[in-house]
């Protein structure tokens, strides 16, 4: 009777220890569910780091639309543009991690660290992947009257006078200059980059002859495709619109994977279940027919997706383009 008795003292002991260690995660638990089911309890902020008007300020109005109208929350798009897209970006990395404050970011969130000797956060470890949006391939371009017919051509082409050739980007330290640098280093050739401010007057030379060659993103390139030829795409798969032009991978190149894609990310500290609860519904209204529409008429590819896959896209990309802008010892002035 009385080691029964003991027994049954060690038993709650233990038991009434275990409810103590317990405790902790059992209100951390209840804490987020709380969060959660009371997320979105006040206005949510949009912060678009670029100005009014391009393809990431139109995504950030579309979804803040949809968001107003699913959850009766005030939504707010804020542009804060400046220095590369960066002043916006660190706005929302030191915002209270509440859910409340989105970026929708672009893939130079993830190129500006290797170029930049100083910034104010760190896009993989400051913020959290809420999911992608869209995404973008992009192709080497020639005029149409380029004795090149494919990239084989082209290479034997640029080969045969060093020094001669060029290629065009919309702007240094972009995803088209990081590409062209790329092709430079794999084929062995030395096109000269020549950078330009913004997609528009990269086009307009290439369209016009003044140039040999660009890396324009597919968006840009979409109402042009009649005025210049293709020789390859980056990304994973041919692009839809044109099946007939290879991958990068296709013809022996690699680390030409990486989309240009749109995201949205929150501040690192977020709890969980409201970066899930926020990726969950953004899926939603990438995926209605209106929204989707609008996505592609931007000559954009629909996403979406769980927060961790993005997270892995994110880091998978960041390594790649790491690597390419050290060894192709890519730099911008700060």
């Amino acid at each position: 009777m009385k080691t029964t008795s003991m027994l049954v003292r060690r038993l709650c002991a233990a038991a009434g220890l275990a409810l103590l260690l317990s405790a902790p995660a059992l209100a951390q638990t209840a804490t987020q569910t709380a969060a959660h089911s009371a997320y979105p309890s006040q206005p949510l902020k949009l912060i678009v780091p670029y100005p009014a008007g391009g393809a990431t300020d139109a995504l950030a109005r579309t979804i803040g639309q949809k968001l107003q109208e699913a959850w009766g929350q005030t939504v707010l798009v804020e542009n804060r543009p400046g220095a590369g897209g960066t002043i916006g970006n660190g706005f929302v990395a030191k915002a209270p991690a509440d859910g409340h404050t989105l970026l929708i970011a672009i893939t130079a969130l993830i190129q500006q660290p290797p170029l930049m000797d100083k910034l104010a956060y760190d896009p993989l470890k400051d913020f959290a992947p809420v999911t992608m949006i869209a995404r973008s391939p992009s192709m080497l371009a020639v005029p149409l009257d380029s004795p090149a017919k494919n990239l084989k051509d082209f290479i034997a082409m640029v080969k045969q006078s060093p020094g001669k050739y060029n290629f065009g980007s919309y702007g240094a330290g972009t995803s088209s200059h990081i590409q062209g640098a790329l092709l430079n280093m794999q084929a062995g050739i030395d096109l000269v980059h020549v950078p330009f401010q913004g997609a528009a007057p990269l086009v307009t030379n290439l369209v016009g002859g003044q140039l040999a060659s660009a890396f324009i993103d597919s968006a840009t390139a979409r109402p042009h495709l009649k005025s210049m030829r293709p020789l390859a795409v980056t990304g994973t798969q041919r692009m839809p619109g044109l099946p007939d032009v290879p991958t990068f991978a296709e013809l022996g190149f690699h680390s030409f994977d990486p989309y240009g894609w749109f995201g949205v990310f929150l501040p690192a500290a977020t709890p969980a279940p409201v970066v899930q609860k926020l990726s969950d519904e953004i899926d939603r209204i990438v995926h209605l027919p209106d929204v989707s529409a609008k996505i592609e008429a931007l000559g954009l590819q629909v996403a979406g997706g769980k927060p961790e896959a993005f997270q892995k896209v994110v880091r998978a990309d960041a390594a790649i383009y790491a690597k390419i802008i050290k060894d192709a010892n890519i730099r911008l002035a700060q």
